[in-house]
C-alpha cells in the first residue's frame, strides 16, 4: 500500500495511491485509517511529504563503495549517526534551493524509514521490523564543501529543503536487495543495492533504540551508495528506490 499525504483544493489529506488514482483515507496516517471510496486522479492533487517527521536521522558511509570515494574509511563495529532538522523536508516536486554559501551541493539517493510505533530499547528478541510504518525515498542533499569544512554534518545537511522525501510511504516491501538510484537530467549518476548496506534495517532500529526513543513519523534515511556528484541550478533530480517508485525534484539557484 502506497500512502501518500497530499493537497486538495486547499485541504490537507490521506490517501492510497492505487494506480493512476488516488483513495481518499479518513483517519491518521500515524494512527488508525481507513480507505473510502473516493478518489481523486493525480492532476487533481499536489503530493506532500507523506508525513512531517519529528527527526530525521541519517547513517553516515554505510556503503563501503561511498565511504571510499571520498576518502574516507567506512564505519568500525558502529554506524555513524548524524540528525537533519525537520524543516529539510521537502516534498515531491518542490525545488531544491542551492545556498549561496556552497560551492558544491551533491545528491545522495537513499531508503528512508518511517516509524510506526514507538521504539524503545530494542534488543535481540525483538522484531525490529514490526515498528516500521513502511519505506520511501529519500535525498540526502548535502553541501560537500561545507561538510568537509565542519567538524560535524549539521550545517551541511541541514539548509531548507535538503531533505526530499517521498513521494509516498510504501507498507508492503521489504528492506533488502533493493535498487537504490539517482539520475539527474535522466543521466544514471548512482546504483547501488541495500543488500551492500553495512548495517542493515533491522540493526539500525537496536543501535538506534538504545541512544533515543524513535516516534511513530520519525525518518531513517540509510545511508547512500556510490556515484554522488554536484547539482546545479536547472537540474532535474530523480532518486529511485525499488518496490517504491521515484522522487523527483527540479534544482534552482536560491
Amino acid at each position: 500500500m502506497k500512502l501518500c499525504r497530499f493537497d486538495y483544493r486547499g485541504k490537507i489529506s490521506i490517501g492510497c495511491w492505487e494506480g493512476d488514482r488516488v483513495r481518499v483515507c479518513s483517519g491518521d496516517l500515524l494512527g488508525s485509517y481507513e480507505l473510502t471510496s473516493a478518489t481523486l486522479g493525480p492532476e487533481d492533487v499536489r503530493l506532500l511529504a507523506p508525513v512531517l517527521p519529528g527527526k530525521i536521522i541519517g547513517i553516515g558511509r554505510n556503503y563501503a563503495e561511498h565511504a571510499r570515494e571520498l576518502g574516507n574509511t567506512p564505519p568500525g563495529a558502529e554506524p555513524l549517526i548524524f540528525l537533519k532538522p525537520p524543516s529539510s523536508i521537502l516534498a515531491a516536486g518542490e525545488p531544491i534551493l542551492l545556498p549561496r554559501g556552497s560551492q558544491r551541493v551533491d545528491h545522495e539517493a537513499e531508503l528512508g524509514v518511517v516509524i510506526g510505533k514507538t521504539t524503545r530499547n530494542l534488543d535481540e528478541k525483538d522484531d525490529p521490523l514490526r515498528y516500521i510504518l513502511g519505506y520511501s525515498c529519500v535525498n540526502d542533499v548535502t553541501a560537500r564543501d561545507l561538510q568537509k569544512r565542519d567538524i560535524q554534518f549539521t550545517r551541511a545537511k541541514g539548509f531548507d529543503t535538503f531533505c526530499p522525501f517521498g513521494p509516498w510511504i510504501e507498507t508492503e516491501l521489504r528492506s533488502a536487495g533493493l535498487r537504490v538510484e539517482a539520475r539527474v537530467n535522466g543521466e544514471k549518476r548512482q546504483s547501488g543495492n541495500t543488500a551492500d548496506m553495512i548495517f542493515p534495517v533491522a540493526h539500525l532500529l537496536r543501535f538506534l533504540s538504545g541512544i533515543m526513543t524513535l516516534n511513530p513519523g520519525d525518518l531513517i534515511a540509510t545511508g547512500t551508495p556510490a556515484g554522488v556528484g554536484p547539482l546545479v541550478d536547472g537540474d532535474l533530480v530523480e532518486v529511485e528506490v525499488e518496490g517504491i517508485g521515484v522522487l523527483r525534484n527540479p534544482v534552482k539557484a536560491r
